[in-house]
């Protein structure tokens, strides 16, 4: 597949997607939404990719949201049904494991995209935040509803509504974000925890990710209620005889994704 706007790679079991705009601080039009859309369906549907890791190019940016100047020039990425910002922030249940290797700028539709993931790392230079309001707009791309139930209320509270910006240390100690890594050791930090994802059971790491992104919107309850679902449909795989086993036999499991 040949794209304007991102880099797609595959190799082994993982995914690369890497937004290619350095001079625009990799900012979001329309055709990058709808080349990653294309590279997340990719994705998705590939029975080989269990792990994708999304970044940007250059030592700037990871991404600083929508293109502001194609905005002002009359583009509307919001007109009609058109790609989900970014691709996957909207309209696109992927329950394979996403990491954000954050490289940089994480703001507004940036840091949108990198709330979408599941597992986020970031530079010591990175930095954070939700500045729409500051020229008049919202974040619409899931800011909203996604920080909020990633760090702490008063923190999202503060950052949505005074478009301020937080460093990388405050975003590890608020929780938005797992590791902080030197820039020159970044992305082998997100392949090292993707090769560590792709050693364990595949069917169990989609299910626990089904289970984790389904049940936010259920009370606990019905969380629960649906986990047991999903835990008896798990349970009837043959790669859940094949982890208990060998463990029993002291060896590396072989794990077949049925």
């Amino acid at each position: 597949m040949n794209f304007e706007t991102i880099i797609y790679e595959k190799k082994d079991a993982v995914a690369v997607i890497t937004i290619n705009r350095e001079k625009q601080l990799n900012a979001i039009n329309g055709q990058t939404s709808r080349d990653m859309q294309q590279a997340w369906e990719d994705f998705r549907d590939d029975p080989d990719m269990r792990v994708a890791i999304l970044t940007g190019v250059g030592e700037k940016a990871f991404s600083t949201g929508m293109d502001l100047v194609a905005t002002a020039q009359g583009e509307n990425q919001f007109e009609g049904r058109p790609a989900p910002f970014g691709g996957f922030t909207k309209r696109m249940p992927i329950y394979k494991p996403i990491i954000a290797a954050i490289n940089g700028y994480c703001l507004a539709g940036g840091l949108e995209l990198a709330l979408a993931c599941d597992i986020r790392i970031a530079t010591p230079e990175a930095r954070f935040g939700l500045p729409e309001v500051r020229w008049a707009i919202m974040p619409g791309a899931g800011g909203t509803q996604r920080l909020p139930r990633a760090i702490p209320q008063a923190w999202a509270n503060y950052l949505i509504l005074t478009a301020d910006q937080m460093d990388a240390e405050t975003a590890m100690r608020v929780g938005l974000i797992s590791h902080i890594v030197p820039r020159e050791e970044l992305m082998a930090k997100a392949h090292g925890i993707a090769a560590m994802i792709c050693e364990r059971g595949p069917l169990a790491v989609r299910t626990a990710k089904e289970a984790i992104l389904r049940g936010q919107d259920m009370p606990l309850e019905h969380g629960l209620a649906y986990e047991d679902v999903l835990l008896s449909r798990l349970m009837a795989t043959e790669d859940a005889k094949e982890g208990p086993r060998a463990f029993a036999e002291k060896r590396k499991p072989e794990y077949t994704g049925r």
